[in-house]
C-alpha cells in the first residue's frame, strides 16, 4: 500500500516538473524577439529594377526591421504586389475603344497595404478571328 502511494506521488511530481519545463520553454521562445505587436510594414522595394528580390521595412514604436520579399516580374505593377484581387472574366470588345475590360475585387491586403477595393484593367482586343473548324 505504501509503495503504491509513493509511486503515485513520484508520478505526480514528474508530471508537475515536465509541465513547468514546458511552460518555461514556451515563454523563452519568441519568433523575432520583439514584444511589439503593432507593426507597420512598408511596400516591398526591389534591390534592382522594378521586380525581383528586395526588402520591406517595418516599424513598431522605436523598433525597426527589414524582411526579405519578392515582387514577381510578371506582376501588375499598378496594383502592387501586396494587394491580391479576384478578377471576373473579360468583357466584350468595345468597337469604339478597341479594348476589353474586367474588374477585380480585393481579396487580401498583405502587410497592412493600402489597396483599392475594386480595380479595373483593360487590354487590346484580339485582331485574330478564331475559327472553330479544325480538320476538313
Amino acid at each position: 500500500m505504501q509503495v503504491r502511494g509513493l509511486l503515485l506521488l513520484l508520478a505526480l511530481m514528474l508530471l508537475a516538473a515536465t509541465t513547468e519545463a514546458g511552460k518555461n520553454k514556451k515563454e523563452k521562445v519568441k519568433k523575432d524577439g520583439s514584444e511589439c505587436e503593432d507593426w507597420r510594414w512598408g511596400p516591398c522595394v526591389p534591390n534592382s529594377k522594378d521586380c525581383g528580390l528586395g526588402y520591406r521595412e517595418g516599424t513598431c514604436g522605436d523598433e525597426s526591421k527589414k524582411l526579405k520579399c519578392k515582387i514577381p516580374c510578371n506582376w501588375k505593377k499598378k496594383f502592387g504586389a501586396d494587394c491580391k484581387y479576384k478578377f471576373e472574366s473579360w468583357g466584350g470588345c468595345s468597337a469604339q475603344t478597341g479594348v476589353k475590360t474586367r474588374s477585380g475585387i480585393l481579396k487580401k491586403a498583405l502587410y497592412n497595404a493600402q489597396c483599392e477595393e475594386i480595380v479595373y484593367v483593360t487590354k487590346p482586343c484580339s485582331s485574330k478571328i478564331k475559327s472553330k473548324s479544325k480538320g476538313q
